[in-house]
């Protein structure tokens, strides 16, 4: 059973045979909460704490547990009375003395086994439940019995300072209620920022989730503090007050309501835990989180301190957030799924993964790129390999992000105005070279065309060619709608069909014939040509 082998592992502290073995008793009470059949013993821990001295036998568990419809119900008895009896070993339930009254010796085996709740499995049971009902969940600080505990102070000061002293009556009733009051908020508070410590631990916030924390925790951790802040010092105050009339007050108290102090005096091996206040240490506790009494801070200045890391962890997210933005994108949910492929990877899987998720082909490489011109093979030992230079910035902080202020813009002001040029310099080419096609317009085999302006002509040509339409008829084919212009250069060319002709094109590059075809060029806002206008010569 998990509880024998809780108690045979061996210690690596010595512990003395008195204390140690106790401690050892009560730590073993937890053990049911880490077991494999943990639901099922929490299922029956809770049918137990929903009684009160009451002992119960199996058959009585059995039928609690359908009651509340939990699957435990349908273990067999055997395997419920195991249950029960590891349980009492462990410490959390105690053999009842109970008097079994059967009728039939079945019954009596049934019924002989009864168990009651222990109070540390009590105790265990309740603070288990606790955490499962909401551990994680967002606890507001009572701040509001702050105030109630500055004001029973003040009252607790003037009773015990009134002459003749205070009625013990009264005083009992307003320390009880003040100590009540002060173990909520301190309880709450704790709770609080151990939740804001899970929240701001988070490195995989993004902008909504931060915002929301932003606004709602820093301004309620804000009002926190400064409500403590002010209310530290008067409480202190008061505390010095009553600190003089303290052991006659708890005297006082003591003589008029010992409660089960009494017990103590009668049966002095017996512990007795007192309601708080009732004890110094109750007291000396109080002023501590209040006060410095000690030389080591008190747990105000401890509320200020883990504010100052709460704005601290915000700040590092939203740097981190802004690194993001910028680029330098964190790789955590990246990793995560890459560790989760390597541990469900078979070991030469892992090895694949590996070279292809970091490129780790030889112990060589540090993170930092070789010279290209210099080929290494894999083989090669370090100590007889190249040496790479790596960055000073990398080598001492571990960062390639640059330090100090950022470069100024580079000005490409001139760079603009060159290419302006440029096109300026292009477009009067283009024009120009549309005004020598259009005066060479019916004589291109008399002139010789600029390499500009045959350039033009050629991408006008293809242009029109390229939207012509072919008509057959008669046995051959005519050439129909061939135009092509340039509305910025106001031209355009017109090219239609002539069996027969052979339009020849002479330029500075080199001359070019067109078979069968006739060209015409001319400004675009004059109307198209017909095919009797002016033609190129043959």
């Amino acid at each position: 059973m998990v509880g024998d082998e809780l108690r045979q592992e061996p210690h690596d502290e010595p512990f003395d045979e008195g204390s140690g073995s106790e401690t050892w008793q009560r730590l073993s009470a937890y053990a049911y909460l880490s077991a494999p059949e943990r639901l099922e013993y929490v299922a029956v821990m809770r049918v137990f704490c929903g009684t009160l001295l009451a002992d119960l036998a199996v058959p009585d568990v059995q039928s609690k547990l359908a009651q509340a419809g939990h699957p435990a119900a349908a273990l067999g008895a055997e395997t419920l009375t195991a249950r029960l009896e590891q349980l009492a070993r462990w410490g959390n339930l105690l053999r009842s003395t109970h008097t079994v009254t059967a009728t039939s010796i079945a019954e009596y085996q049934r019924s002989r086994s009864r168990y009651q709740l222990s109070k540390l499995g009590e105790r265990v049971q309740r603070d288990a439940d606790e955490v499962l009902a909401g551990a994680d969940a967002a606890r507001e600080v009572s701040s509001e019995l702050l105030t109630l505990v500055d004001r029973g102070l003040k009252e607790i000061a003037a009773l015990a300072a009134a002459p003749g002293g205070t009625d013990p009556q009264q005083a009992l009733e307003k320390i009880s209620t003040l100590f009540a009051q002060f173990g909520e908020f301190a309880e709450s508070v704790r709770d609080f920022y151990a939740y804001l410590g899970q929240v701001l631990a988070r490195y995989d916030l993004d902008g909504a989730e931060y915002q929301g924390f932003k606004e709602l925790l820093l301004d309620y951790v804000e009002a926190i503090t400064e409500d403590v802040s002010f209310r530290a010092p008067r409480i202190a105050a008061h505390l010095r007050a009553i600190w003089p009339h303290l052991p006659a007050l708890l005297s006082r108290i003591d003589a008029h309501a010992s409660g089960l102090g009494a017990l103590f005096d009668v049966l002095p091996e017996t512990r007795v835990q007192r309601s708080r206040g009732r004890e110094l240490a109750d007291w000396e506790g109080l002023r501590v989180w209040f006060a410095d009494s000690d030389g080591h801070g008190s747990q105000v200045d401890q509320l200020r301190d883990a504010t100052l890391r709460a704005l601290q962890s915000l700040l590092a997210n939203a740097k981190r957030m802004l690194r993001s933005a910028s680029g330098e994108m964190s790789r955590r949910k990246d990793l995560l799924r890459l560790a989760a492929w390597f541990d469900a990877a078979e070991p030469e899987e892992a090895h694949d993964i590996a070279v292809a998720a970091f490129g780790l082909y030889g112990a060589r490489h540090l993170g930092v790129a070789p010279d290209p011109d210099r080929s290494v093979p894999a083989y090669v030992s370090w100590w007889t390999g190249p040496v790479v230079d790596v960055p000073v910035a990398l080598r001492e902080r571990g960062s390639r992000a640059p330090r100090g202020r950022a470069a100024a813009v580079e000005d490409h002001g001139e760079q603009k105005r060159r290419l302006m040029e440029q096109a300026r310099e292009q477009a009067a080419a283009r024009e120009a070279a549309a005004a020598e096609l259009r005066s060479a317009s019916g004589r291109f085999d008399q002139v010789r065309l600029g390499s500009a302006a045959m350039r033009l002509l050629l991408e006008l040509l293809t242009t029109a060619l390229g939207n012509a339409q072919l008509h057959k008829g008669a046995g051959d084919f005519q050439l129909g709608s061939a135009q092509a212009g340039d509305v910025d250069l106001g031209i355009r060319l017109t090219a239609w069909r002539t069996p027969g002709r052979h339009t020849l094109l002479r330029s500075v590059d080199g001359d070019l014939t067109a078979d069968d075809l006739t060209l015409a060029v001319e400004s675009a806002s004059e109307s198209a040509p017909a095919p009797a206008a002016e033609e190129a010569s043959a």
